[in-house]
């Protein structure tokens, strides 16, 4: 679980409820017509921008900038370094079984056990990687697609109530609700594009960046296994994605 997302989704709408409440209450805030121009009409529209499978796919993706899978690099290292002295001592058939952190990881010691070629064993990999950025990046074209279209939303509902009111300028009771859509719309749009949707979609970028970087540190260590290096030689090379006290601490190890 991810501590300052769920700590920062709730700080700010609570600041944003807040400062509502100070200012006389939620009720003026509260707008039905405004809520179904710019929630469901964003909903709708990113639904008619993508795929229903994508659109009902972005969903768990959005879970995942609470809830990210961990992997931990300075495991996956340590991990490899054993495996690496396993294959040089008995050979890559002893490799067959051995417990690995993920799904990935396995996947290529599998082709190495199975006696893959590095030139091989890169290839496959690396095409798994470009296919899950694919995967992740559909994904979060449908997050942007909230972020661009809740604004547009935002500036239709305003024009409603702009045309409303103006059309009833003689009729003062229907000014005011008039004037509620043409704010309110313009509002709830920042809200779900700023507030919502733009910090999850900086997550989830940060979250692929990384988990590209570890599918990486897998492939350079499971190629380094394929060519016979040493156990401390593909150490050496894995630290260099880590941040400095990670190496120090991995070293001093």
């Amino acid at each position: 679980m991810d501590i300052a997302s769920i700590v920062g989704l709730i700080g700010s709408v609570g600041v944003i409820i807040g400062a509502m409440i100070a200012g006389g209450g939620l009720a003026p805030f509260i707008d039905i017509p405004s809520i179904l121009i710019v929630f469901g009409g964003t909903a709708f529209t990113v639904l008619y921008n993508a795929p229903m499978s994508v659109f009902l796919g972005h969903f768990a993706a959005i879970g995942k900038a609470f809830m990210p899978p961990i992997k931990k690099q300075d495991e996956l290292i340590e991990r490899m370094v054993e495996l690496s002295g396993i294959a040089r001592k008995d050979g890559m058939m002893a490799l067959e079984g051995q417990e690995v952190p993920d799904k990935f990881f396995q996947k290529g010691l599998q082709m190495l056990v199975d006696g893959a070629d590095e030139a091989k064993l890169v290839y496959q990999l690396n095409k798994e990687i470009k296919s899950m950025q694919k995967r992740h990046e559909t994904n979060q074209n449908c997050v942007k697609a909230w972020i661009d279209l809740a604004p547009a939303m935002g500036m239709i509902g305003t024009l409603i109530g702009l045309v409303l009111m103006l059309g009833n300028m003689a009729d003062p009771k229907a000014i005011g609700p008039a004037m509620a859509v043409a704010l309110l719309t313009t509002m709830y749009g920042a809200i779900i594009a700023n507030v919502l949707f733009m910090p999850i979609l900086s997550k989830l970028e940060g979250y692929t960046e990384y988990e590209v970087v570890y599918r990486e540190m897998v492939v350079t260590g499971l190629r380094n296994i394929a060519r016979g290096e040493s156990p401390r030689n593909i150490q050496d090379q894995m630290v260099a994605n880590l941040a400095p006290k990670m190496q120090e601490k991995l070293e001093a190890a």
